[in-house]
This record gives structure tokens, C-alpha cells and sequence, in this order.
């Protein structure tokens, strides 16, 4: 059962849902896609994600980036985003009595996601990074960054295009794993059920 919370972000209160289950496992953060187009923490992949992790014993926190839903705040062009994640992290470490947090973020999400925790790496267990739109952003932040980093992305992918997400991984991140998803493009339509479960294998494994 998710619970309403708040995030509060400087003079920004982020609107969110938390779930905790009884001897939980660990916890991930799980971050939305694009807010202008149409991103937010009911994305049905970003619910699909939920639903299991909780079923495998995570505890989770999905939220409303600043601008959208009822978060405050307005859209910034993945600036002031980074620090959403960021307090968000905090709060769920918070609930988890102090325990390192796993991100985990699809498309625009993916990038904020492995911003944040390469700025937090003493307090981020893991990044999940889902299709991380390669084709329009760098990855060149990731250089040196110490945080177990996982990819995952569908094999026909038109913004993560394998050939530039494996050179990427090769120049910044030589260290991160990468679990593909044949058939799925950028939204992995029918294939929520194989991505959820890749995700939440990366998850336990960096948990263990």
C-alpha cells in the first residue's frame, strides 16, 4: 500500500508516493520520463516498475518532478530535476533508517537519475538508467563515477540506439552492465514484463 508524501525541495514541495514493505529489502527511487512530454510518476512504466520491486520485497518512491501533477515549482530543463531526485533519495533513506538507495529512472528520468547519484555516490547503492535518451544527451558526467551503473534498454530503441549506448559505456562507463529487451523501441509497449523484470534483477543483485 503506497502512501501520499511530500518532498521538499528548498521552497519546492514535491508530490510523491511511498511504499514500504515489512523487512524490506532495500529501496529504489524511481524517477518519471519527460515532464513536457507528458512524463509523470502514472507513466505506465513507471507504475509496471512499482508494482514490482514491491512484489519482490522493495520498498519505493515514485514522485512528480517540480511542474508536474501537483508538484510546485516549474520545469528546468533538467537542473533544479537533478535536486528532485536528490531529495527524494533522502527521503527514502530516511524511511529506511539510513540504508544506501538504488535510482532508477526511464528516458529523461534515466539521465536525472545518473546525475544524481554520480553528484551522491557514499549514498546511492546503485543506478538503474532505462533507455537514457543517448541520441539527444551525453553521458560523459559518468567518467570516474563509482556507483554500480546498470542499462537497460529495448534492441530497437530510436533515442537509445545500442551502437551509441555501447560506445558511451565503453568511453564513460567500462564498468556498467547493460540487459537488452529484444523487440521493445523507446516505450516497450508490450514488453513491460520482461523490462520490469531486468530491472528488478539489477536491483536485487546491487542490494545483496
Amino acid at each position: 500500500m503506497e502512501e501520499r508524501v511530500r518532498i521538499a525541495v528548498g521552497d519546492v514541495a514535491l508530490d510523491g508516493r511511498l511504499a514500504v514493505p515489512p523487512d524490506a529489502a532495500g529501496g529504489a527511487v524511481l524517477c518519471h520520463p519527460h515532464p513536457q512530454f507528458g512524463g509523470s510518476m502514472e507513466n505506465d512504466l513507471v507504475r509496471a516498475l512499482t508494482r514490482a520491486l514491491g512484489a519482490a520485497g522493495f520498498a519505493t518512491l515514485r514522485f512528480d518532478f517540480r511542474g508536474v501533477g501537483a508538484s510546485g515549482g516549474a520545469y528546468d530543463d533538467g537542473r533544479s530535476e537533478v535536486a528532485d531526485v536528490r531529495a527524494a533519495a533522502a527521503l527514502l533513506r530516511a524511511r529506511l533508517g539510513g540504508a544506501r538507495v538504488t535510482l532508477a529512472g526511464y528516458s529523461f528520468g534515466a539521465v536525472m537519475a545518473l546525475r544524481a547519484g554520480a553528484a551522491e555516490p557514499d549514498r546511492t547503492r546503485a543506478i538503474v538508467a532505462i533507455a537514457p535518451p543517448v541520441r539527444m544527451v551525453g553521458l560523459d558526467f559518468l567518467a570516474g563515477c563509482g556507483v554500480p551503473l546498470a542499462f537497460v534498454t529495448g534492441d530497437r530503441d530510436q533515442f537509445c540506439p545500442l551502437a551509441m549506448l555501447e560506445s558511451a559505456r565503453e568511453r564513460f562507463a567500462p564498468a556498467s552492465t547493460l540487459a537488452l529487451v529484444p523487440g521493445a523501441d523507446h516505450f516497450f509497449g508490450a514488453h513491460l514484463d520482461a523490462l520490469a523484470a531486468r530491472v528488478v534483477d539489477r536491483v536485487r543483485t546491487t542490494a545483496a
